[in-house]
């Protein structure tokens, strides 16, 4: 019996849809648990995909663990909980070509690419909809210079480090960016209210 999952990593609950599956075995739903979620502890706070296969007769638990999708990968490695709810206007990150190298290495048994520079034009595609910079550029400009070659040494060479020098630069661009939207969601704000407080007025006349 086989009962695929998308848990948080290491944090698995019981829940009624596990108990559902799991009561007319007669298996332990607890042990089950207790086995998914020492399979997924190193993903703390990230979705992760979980086949577990059960022999009902042996009561034997078996957790066939994938790597997470690619977004929450990019979200792990900026340090980020969420991408941006709006990822035309508001950007969520900045990432070195070589985070997303990385991340690429680590997707690339689970995806259906044929080498390393699909897997990472992939893990591009999903930091469009995250509103992920990378390397200070809109993520589809990125997208456009991997097809056209830009990046070919680093992800011949597979490089996954990116110089503290480097990090810095992005680092501190992403800040100006940051301090331009904040002021743009408070100029939004502030206009929304004062919308809203002028119906009430217009209600009255």
């Amino acid at each position: 019996m086989i009962i695929k999952l998308l848990v948080e990593g290491g944090s698995m609950k019981p829940g009624p849809t596990l108990s559902q599956k799991l009561g007319p075995t007669g298996i332990n739903v607890n042990q089950v648990i207790q086995k998914v979620n020492e399979s997924t502890k190193g993903f703390p706070g990230m979705k992760v995909p979980v086949e577990v296969d059960l022999d009902v007769q042996s009561g034997e638990i078996k957790v066939k663990l994938f790597s997470p999708p690619a977004s929450e990968l990019v979200k792990k490695e900026l340090g980020i909980e969420k991408g941006s709810g709006d990822h035309k206007k508001i950007k969520a990150g900045n990432a070195s070509i070589e985070q997303i190298i990385h991340v690429a290495k680590t997707k690339l048994p689970n995806l259906l690419c044929k080498d390393l520079k699909s897997a990472v034009q992939t893990v591009v595609g999903s930091c469009i909809s995250l509103g992920i910079l990378i390397e200070g550029k809109p993520a589809i400009e990125i997208e456009r210079e991997i097809k056209e070659g830009k990046y070919d040494k680093e992800i011949r060479e597979e490089k996954t480090e990116t110089s503290e020098e480097k990090r810095k630069q992005l680092d501190e661009f992403f800040s100006k960016i940051k301090l331009e939207q904040d002021k743009l969601l408070k100029q939004e704000q502030a206009a929304k209210e004062a919308k809203e407080a002028a119906i009430p007025k217009a209600n009255n006349l």
